[in-house]
């Protein structure tokens, strides 16, 4: 990474300042194209916002007009790119997240190809055409900024992921390593069973390698219980709610006295 810290970054703390505080930090995931929905959500309290592109409609064009909605907002813009590739993420960095999330980073070669993706030369590979992305974080120099400041995740959800874990962790420049609990029980055969001792000691490993390499560990985490169980448990990166369950909930805090709310699914969960 250059040496030289961001000028003057617009936000006054980073996610990575605050996770090396010791800190956990939570989203709201971003499922529908509505630069209104981002900017409100921005506004609530959460971190970060979690805009998914891997599992949602949500376009590029869509993308930088929910970016430039968080302009001046607490929350902080990343993205779920939908394949682990440099061009993806050159595109959702340059028009102004601050981090990339990588689905199914499966092998060290796809870890190191995310590392370099959120860096500039000589530490990365990032292309320098970040002209939106400069105006989003207006700073003095955005190339030493983002170098500081751009969180770069990993997501572990394959069987594959998990036997190479420790190379994957071992890879200079992934911020994150982040458990996709679903996706990794199917491809451990359980379809979907989290309480599995098979799906216990694959966890077990990912942590333990994230310790081991120095890589904060995330996963989803749907309610204030969940986030203060994990984070007893070293976990500091969490996945909240999308907005369609924020919706949800808010309906059915409307609607349960009255005994009017009904539902077809109890979450969207299959996000994660």
């Amino acid at each position: 990474m250059p040496s030289s810290p961001p000028s003057r970054p617009l936000h006054p703390a980073s996610l990575k300042a605050r996770l090396a505080s010791g800190e956990f930090l939570t989203s709201a995931t971003l499922t529908v194209p509505s630069v209104e929905i981002a900017a409100q959500v921005a506004a609530l309290g959460f971190d970060f916002l979690w805009i998914e592109m891997e599992h949602s409609p949500i376009t590029l064009e869509t993308l930088r007009a929910m970016v430039l909605a968080t302009r001046g907002l607490n929350a902080v813009p990343i993205t779920r790119v939908p394949i682990a590739e440099l061009w993806t993420a050159k595109r959702v960095l340059d028009a102004g997240s601050l981090g990339v999330i990588f689905p199914f980073t499966n092998t060290p070669a796809l870890a190191a190809t995310a590392a370099h993706a959120c860096r500039y030369p000589p530490a990365g590979l990032r292309g320098s055409g970040a002209g939106l992305a400069n105006f989003r974080w207006p700073v003095d120099n955005y190339y030493d900024f983002a170098d500081e400041n751009v969180l770069c995740v990993t997501v572990i959800e394959r069987a594959e992921a998990v036997e190479s874990i420790d190379e994957i962790a071992a890879t200079p420049g992934i911020d994150v390593l982040f458990i996709g609990v679903s996706d990794l029980s199917f491809s451990l055969g359980l379809r979907g069973n989290l309480d599995s001792p098979v799906m216990d000691r694959a966890i077990s490993k990912i942590e333990t390698a994230a310790k081991k390499h120095g890589k904060w560990l995330g996963r989803p985490a749907l309610n204030p219980e969940s986030m203060r169980r994990f984070h007893a448990k070293g976990y500091q990166f969490f996945q909240g709610p999308t907005d369609i369950d924020l919706l949800r909930a808010g309906a059915r805090d409307h609607l349960d006295p009255v005994g009017r709310f009904q539902s077809r699914v109890t979450s969207s969960t299959i996000l994660y």
